[in-house]
């Protein structure tokens, strides 16, 4: 099999070896006979396991390059669960400016199973050495970060982590296999919340974790199984569907986020385009080094929150929604969506103001939205021409 992925997306499932079918048959059943008291099949109970979830998890795990892929309900399931092989007493380094959900369960979820956190700047290792105690047991990175797309440098973090004797999980919702594979840079765990780029066309709900070896898998699969937040058949077939597509759609998506965000930040009205394939952007080098493209999500500040609601009240093509990752572009505002669950002044420490507004760019004719942005940032210096100055 060749070693292009956009190939491998396409092909990752064979062809159905009963029948011939180019598509996964959907196993809607909660249950299969066995032969006998003494003999079971492969599968007995579709929480424990189901020929077509099995499917998707093998796919992702082989995109990955893991041993073993576990499809979950969310992509917030897939990450608690993967946090639910800490014991009592274990300490946890997350990436400050993480997703608003991880926020929430880290500091209002472990810290009830006597679970300790410190939320540092991953992109200062310094400072994430510093932060490392005795119990120190996971490295948490997200990279690119959600929103502000700070970068982290995943090799020299699990190197750190495996020479205190901690794993490493790394949040690659905006990156994908397409674009980056942690697991190959030392990560032990990678997680997915295949609601976005992965399906690719907002009609599922679904998390994705991938192990790098056999025994931290076992050790998830006993998760899985025991919590039951499981993906059903049907969710499962249609991730698989859009798994195929990805190449085609991260690809068109990541180049007019290019164009957008060279637009973006030419423009006087915009105070600041965070973006990790900018030259200038401080995380680049690395990213470069660890990652095969920029990606299609960015964020970009403007002056207060009268400005983004003008913005936002102004565009015709976008989304204004939650998520992203999908063939529509989506615009969101983290401060009252993604990050809600982060309190007012974390999320200005982290960089997350009010006037910050993030974009994943779909797969509309990239004019469209430059002209879209055009006239909505127009009407921005309309009504409030004291945002314009010199960059």
């Amino acid at each position: 099999m060749t070693n292009h992925l956009e190939t491998r997306f396409i092909h990752s499932t064979g062809v159905d070896k009963e029948t011939g079918a180019v598509n996964v048959p959907i196993y809607l059943s909660s249950t299969y006979h066995q032969p006998n008291i003494d003999e079971f099949g492969p599968f007995d109970y579709s929480r424990s396991g189901n020929p077509t979830r099995q499917k998707l998890e093998e796919t992702i795990a082989k995109l990955e390059n893991g041993t073993r892929g576990f499809a979950f309900s969310s992509g917030m399931a897939a990450i608690s669960s993967a946090f639910m092989l800490l014991s009592a007493g274990d300490h946890v380094l997350v990436s400050e400016d993480v997703y608003g959900g991880t926020y929430r369960f880290v500091t209002e979820v472990l810290n009830k199973f006597n679970i300790d956190y410190t939320f540092v700047n991953m992109t200062d290792l310094s400072e994430m050495a510093s932060a490392i105690r005795e119990n120190t047991k996971v490295i948490y990175i997200e990279t690119p970060s959600n929103p502000v797309m700070n970068i982290t440098d995943i090799e020299i973090a699990a190197k750190l982590a495996k020479a205190n004797d901690c794993l490493t999980f790394v949040d690659n919702t905006f990156m994908t296999p397409l674009y980056q594979n942690p697991l190959d840079l030392g990560a032990d765990i990678v997680l997915h919340s295949a609601t976005k780029f992965l399906s690719g066309h907002s009609d599922i709900i679904a998390g994705l974790a991938v192990t790098k070896d056999e025994e931290l898998g076992s050790r998830l699969a006993f998760i899985q199984n025991t919590f039951g937040s499981i993906l059903g058949a049907q969710d499962s077939y249609s991730l698989l569907q859009g798994i195929k597509t990805l190449g085609a759609r991260m690809k068109q998506s990541s180049a007019s986020a290019r164009i957008i965000a060279d637009y973006l930040h030419s423009h006087p009205v915009v105070e600041e385009v965070y973006y990790p394939g900018f030259r200038f952007h401080p995380g680049n080098p690395i990213h470069e080094r660890q990652a095969r493209g920029a990606g299609a999500v960015l964020s970009l500040r403007l002056a207060d929150k009268a400005a983004a609601k003008v913005f936002v009240d102004s565009l015709q093509i976008p989304v204004f929604a939650v998520s992203l990752g999908a063939v529509e572009t989506i615009l969101s505002y983290p401060a009252t969506m993604s990050h809600a669950a982060m309190p007012q002044k974390q999320r200005e420490q982290r960089g997350i103001t009010d006037g910050l507004l993030r974009l994943s760019v779909g797969l509309e004719y990239t004019d469209d939205l430059l002209e879209d942005l055009e006239q909505a940032l127009k009407k921005v210096h309309q009504t409030s021409p004291q945002a314009i100055f010199s960059k």
